[in-house]
């Protein structure tokens, strides 16, 4: 039955892909951006599942297991940066990406102001393809853990399931056909967790007995922030919190996330996408904090891997038609990111890296089979950590693209040289600060965001910028 429920769940959402073929048209347009025609419910839907991926299933369950309710700093400290990026950022991209015919992520940065610059659109695209790609195998290897728990099957066979389901739909419907299902997907994914949170507080006694058992589960897992946090004084608590906020921010970032805002059918329909967004985002997030502590009451905290306290809560817990639903929500939630990153990709190896004359409708499909085939073989042979997979490409993405976007929505022009400098550096920081003392206190977007505003500023006061932009100009 477990299985039965699974592949029903599958085979709808391939369906779902396979129908928005119907209303494909056989160009890139519509291939990468769905010729800007999306309502504003389902770019909500798409964009709010895409961000809502196996990190939030499999990362952020095992790490509220782990660390108890400090975790909801994390989601305090993201929802309210992605809200300041949205209010600050995602309708001028929308605008821009229309005025200037742009169907990538790098064209936007690239070709903000109508410059085109072609060393910067290679950069951003090879940028994307790297950790965006890395990122998708997280993804694939999600969904691969929770098969792995529920049926006992190697980690590959999740992982080549997932790049084969997603593969088939988006060949057949681009950006429409990820956007749809990401949609179904949605329903599927906060569904599935209500019922399983639902079924643990009643296995619990009720919110109570939940509350006590969470108090005797270690003496500090009930503290509001982890233990090395709040042992670093009165600036430990501010900077995590800063921390999460900034990586909420690095929304602006994601490709796979923000190529979703550049399919609105019209800029002026930002305000009403935002109300379904962050009615689901804060929803679904609450549900997944209240998942991972009532799965620490109810599996013993043993050695085992804590991404995989969901899918064995819920073999606890679920009869098996729910489990199947469960697994499917799983493997939902990785599906609708994995989909989106590989057409981002896609968009950055057919529009950012090869020349105009290469590119067509068959190049940008042949893109989708390479990067798919790159996603797989990270997923099967890359790190162990969906948390830390995920959290590795959100904070390089971030540091290299947040500080551009933020300075572009204040009417800021950066020249090429500036520009190479910012990301460069951003990232190097980014890199650094994550194997530095303040790791585990600072997540690693804010110090490579930071830096990139401040190298701007100092290039700019030293006439850096102002110079080369001259030289842009006559160039």
């Amino acid at each position: 039955m477990i299985v039965a429920s699974f592949i029903f769940c599958l085979l709808f959402f391939v369906f779902i892909g396979l129908l928005s073929s119907m209303k494909a048209q056989k160009n890139n347009s519509d291939y990468l951006l769905a010729g800007n025609s999306v309502p504003a419910w389902l770019v909500a839907l798409s964009a709010v599942s895409t961000n809502n991926s196996g990190f939030m299933f499999i990362g952020q369950i095992g790490f509220t297991y782990q660390f108890g309710l400090s975790s909801i700093w994390l989601m305090i400290g993201w929802i309210t940066g992605d809200f300041l990026a949205s209010m600050l950022i995602h309708k001028k991209i929308r605008t821009k990406s229309e005025e200037n015919n742009i169907l990538s992520f790098g064209g936007v940065i690239a070709n903000w102001y109508g410059e085109n610059h072609k060393t910067i659109r290679v950069v951003v695209g090879l940028i994307t393809i790297v950790f965006l790609g890395t990122y998708a195998g997280a993804q694939f290897k999600a969904g691969s853990k929770a098969l792995h728990v529920l049926f006992g099957w190697d980690y590959s066979t999740g992982a080549i399931i997932g790049a084969v389901i997603v593969f088939l739909y988006c060949m057949a419907g681009g950006i429409r056909a990820s956007i749809w299902t990401d949609a179904a997907q949605s329903f599927v994914m906060i569904g599935a967790m209500f019922i399983l949170f639902v079924y643990a507080l009643a296995e619990i006694g009720g919110f109570q007995d939940f509350y006590q058992a969470l108090k005797t589960a270690t003496p500090t897992y009930m503290n509001w922030f982890p233990e090395d946090v709040g042992a670093r004084g009165w600036y430990g608590p501010i900077m995590f919190v800063f921390g999460w906020f900034m990586a909420g921010f690095g929304v602006t970032g994601q490709p796979h996330v923000m190529i979703r805002f550049m399919t609105l059918d019209d800029a002026e329909n930002m305000k009403k996408m935002r109300f379904y967004y962050y009615t689901w985002f804060i929803s679904f997030y609450i549900l997944a904090i209240g998942a991972g502590l009532a799965a620490r009451c109810l599996i013993p905290a043993e050695s085992f891997d804590p991404e995989l306290a969901l899918p064995m809560l819920s073999k606890t817990l679920l009869p098996d038609v729910l489990v199947g639903l469960m697994l499917a929500g799983i493997f939902a939630a990785t599906m609708s990111t994995a989909d989106s990153q590989i057409l981002s990709c896609s968009a950055a190896l057919t529009r950012d890296l090869l020349p105009p004359k290469w590119v067509s409708y068959l190049i940008t499909k042949l893109g989708t089979v390479i990067v798919t085939i790159g996603a797989l073989i990270i997923a099967l042979y890359g790190p162990e950590s969906v948390f830390q997979l995920v959290l590795i490409s959100w904070s390089f993405l971030a540091s290299a693209f947040s500080p551009i976007l933020v300075l572009y929505a204040f009417k800021v022009r950066i020249n090429k040289r500036t520009l190479l400098t910012m990301m460069t550096l951003s990232v190097a920081v980014c890199l650094y600060w994550r194997n530095s003392p303040y790791a585990d206190v600072v997540y690693e977007v804010a110090p490579g965001v930071v830096t990139g505003l401040v190298v701007f500023f100092i290039m700019d006061k030293l006439g850096f910028n102002k110079l080369a932009r001259l030289i842009d100009d006559k160039n």
